[in-house]
Formats: structure tokens, sequence, C-alpha cells
């Protein structure tokens, strides 16, 4: 959003010799209030920018200015506006979208990630306001809910210990530590005692690997073993085992229905503007050797 100059401060003769309207629209400039308005005349700005037909030199000052500035005004002040500070709102807004429309002329917008972003969640919106969710049953519900059970499913958990030695351990280190923690786990190791609590099985794969999750599902519960993992060996023992739970369809109904329709409206959206594509020519360049 273009930055608006600073203007110099009044000196009491000066106020006198302007008009009421003038002198408001300096007091309000002086304002905070000011601030917190410029984040809506920029969305001002975008609407006229993204509306159908939009004559770049035709400035139109409608109801809705009016409206959208007497609820920023009452949500800072808790009170409505009067005359003269609606006027001088107003002006704010036509100099704010001068300005942006000269700085879009200029080109000013291009490389400017703030407002792309913005004018892409302005156009979201505006295709979300076109789409209705589709009808459904009971049955396309309980499909959804089959083929994405792993979001519901209660996972296997593991509460497990790891012996970490200091520095660098080779597979014999861990291998001389678990013998001598399975055979008098009292005695001195030069180990420390790092415990996990119902860590599920997804996060032990994500963190140590496969066969590391694996080797540690199979284990004996109370009993020290190597195991070889992410990042080298280590000395791990399963103190207990959750066994997976499946999820009750009809518990979660309305959470299942949340997340369908999410879903469902993410593809319309994308459908959406997969058709808008069409009217693009888009071609990709190979990177340059």
């Amino acid at each position: 959003m273009p930055t608006l100059p600073v203007l110099p401060s009044d000196t009491a003769s000066e106020q006198a010799d302007r008009p009421a309207p003038a002198r408001a629209l300096s007091a309000v400039l002086r304002e905070p209030l000011v601030h917190f308005l410029a984040l809506g005349a920029l969305l001002f700005a975008i609407d006229a920018q993204l509306s159908p037909g939009r004559n770049p030199t035709h400035i139109v000052i409608d109801a809705s200015v009016d409206e959208t500035a007497r609820d920023t005004f009452r949500a800072a002040r808790q009170r409505e506006p009067n005359a003269e500070e609606l006027a001088a709102l107003r002006q704010r807004w036509l100099e704010n979208e001068v300005l942006y429309r000269e700085g879009l002329a200029m080109q000013l917008d291009k490389g400017d990630a703030a407002i792309r972003d913005r004018v892409i969640f302005k156009s979201l919106s505006v295709i979300d306001a076109r789409l209705t969710r589709p009808a459904y049953a009971e049955a396309t519900l309980r499909a959804w809910f089959e083929d994405n059970r792993g979001r519901y499913d209660e996972p296997a958990r593991f509460d497990f210990l790891e012996a970490v030695l200091a520095g660098e351990r080779s597979e014999a280190d861990i291998r001389a530590l678990v013998e001598r923690l399975n055979g008098d786990p009292r005695g001195e190791t030069g180990a420390s005692l790092r415990r996990f609590k119902a860590r599920p099985a997804s996060n032990i794969e994500q963190s140590y690997g496969a066969p590391f999750a694996e080797a540690l599902a199979a284990a004996t519960p109370g009993r020290w073993l190597a195991v070889a993992g992410t990042g080298g060996w280590r000395a791990v023992r399963l103190e207990a085992l959750t066994p997976p739970r499946p999820a009750d369809f009809e518990t979660l109904k309305n959470v299942v229905l949340a997340d369908w329709t999410d879903a469902t409206m993410a593809r319309l959206r994308s459908e959406e503007v997969a058709r808008l594509a069409h009217k693009y020519t888009i071609s990709v360049e190979a990177d340059a050797p």
C-alpha cells in the first residue's frame, strides 16, 4: 500500500482560515485512528481493482465506503462519526484510492508480496462466495471416513527408555552398554536416561526410522536392546505398548462432516481456479543451466 506523505502541523491562524471540513480532516489525520483506517482504505482499493468492468479513471464513493468508514470509526472510538468526521474520512479514502490507482499505473505493486497476497486472498473470497457445498448422504461420509481412517484411528503408542552415552558411540559401545544394563542395571554405566511417554508409532518412525520402530514394536517389555536407527545405534527398553484403537464413525460424525466439507470445498475451489486458468496461456521455462 502506498505510504501517505506526512502533513505539516498547522498553526492556529492557518487552521482558523480553513473551512470546517478541512479543519476536521487535519484533526483526523493527526489521530492514531488514521493508521487503523489505512487497511480499510487498501481493502476498498482492492475491491475496486477486482470489480468487473472497472474504469481506472472513474472513482465512485458509494454507500459502502461510508458504511465501512462508520464501522471502523465506531470500533475505534465507540461512537458514530459526526458529519465533519465522516467527510474527513471520505476524503482520506479518496486520497488513498487516487494514490493506489496511481501506484498501479506506475506498476509499483510489482514485486510487492504483501499486495499480491492480499489480492489473492480477495480473489479467493470472491470464488468462495460463489461456491456451495454439494448435498451429501451418510454413505458418502462413511466412505470418506474409511478412505481417511489414518486421521481418526488412535495409533499404537509406546512408552520407552533410552540410555544415552556421551560423545561418539559405536555399535560395539551400545551393545556393551546393553549387556551391562541387562546384567546389573544398578551398576555404573556412564549413561544418562531419557524417558518417552505415549509416543505414536508414526512419530517414532519419523524420528528414528522404520527399522527402529519395527524393532521397538517387537521388543520384550522391560529388557534393554541395541537398535540401529537414524543417527546411529541406540540402547532402548520398551516399557509399555498401547495397541491401536479404531475410531468409531458415529462418535466422530460431526468431525468427519466438517473435515469432508473442508476437503470438498478445497477441491471445488481448485477446480474453479483451474477453470479460470484456461483463459491464460501458460508456459513453463526450463531452468537455466
